[in-house]
């Protein structure tokens, strides 16, 4: 539990060990804390020097010999309180410049984007976009173009999907192309039964974002996240005319 906690803190491993060999010692030369930490003299000393800045631990000369000491270990709640008024300090900072940082990501976000996903936790990755976007939404609906052939494989390492989805009062219109697929709850759902083939494809149209997810030849998703308010619309206009005329 000791060391658990010390490594939160900021801790590694053998800075852990040397902390409570000295903590266990008391006032100690390097040669008798690396013996009782079992790490060689030079890291030892490395180690102890990192520990005196960050200010868990103090020396002093003795007879030409440097001697270490820890400092009192209440003083962890000192540092760490530092830490949180120095990152208060940079929060506040950088809440200032947001206006100026945004104003450049402004003249990159009206340019077509385009983001590439392989693998499962990948692709998993577009679904959670979908969900945060859209959670962020004021229309909080979006539209898919659902295969059937692809279902099997979507939802594989993110099961939950619909539940967060439902969650966060979330909806959405699916156009299903072939049997399959079900309602769960906020959505809508209509099929293209009479279609005679299906491609393993999966299109999501959710804001200025469409996302296409398809299989590859090794059985594994492979996605893209095209980031386009022109390519969006146009998706919409064209999954509303279909809708209204299934």
């Amino acid at each position: 539990m000791i060391e658990k906690a010390l490594q939160k803190f900021g801790l590694k491993e053998k800075e852990i060990n040397v902390y409570l060999a000295l903590l266990n010692l008391g006032p100690s030369p390097v040669r008798k804390i690396a013996q009782r930490a079992n790490i060689n003299r030079g890291t030892n000393y490395d180690i102890l020097r990192k520990l005196v800045k960050m200010g868990l631990v103090s020396y002093y000369e003795k007879r030409s010999h440097k001697y270490f000491t820890p400092e009192d270990p209440a003083k962890i709640i000192d540092i760490l309180q530092e830490r949180e008024n120095k990152i208060a300090k940079t929060k506040s900072e950088l809440k200032k410049i947001i206006p100026d940082l945004q104003s450049f990501y402004s003249k990159i976000s009206q340019r077509p984007f385009v983001r590439y996903y392989e693998g499962y936790s990948e692709t998993k990755e577009i679904l959670k976009d979908v969900l945060i976007t859209m959670s962020k939404s004021k229309n909080k609906e979006y539209f898919v173009y659902s295969a059937e052939s692809i279902r099997e494989y979507l939802y594989k390492t993110f099961r939950n999907f619909s539940e967060e989805r439902i969650k966060k009062d979330i909806k959405v219109k699916v156009i299903a192309i072939g049997k399959g697929g079900k309602l769960r709850g906020k959505d809508e759902r209509k099929w293209l039964n009479n279609v005679n083939e299906s491609a393993p494809n999966y299109i999501i149209v959710y804001e200025n974002k469409t996302a296409f997810i398809s299989i590859g030849q090794n059985d594994e998703p492979i996605g893209i996240i095209v980031e386009d308010g022109a390519t969006s619309k146009m998706q919409k206009i064209i999954f509303n005319h279909i809708w209204n005329n299934i």
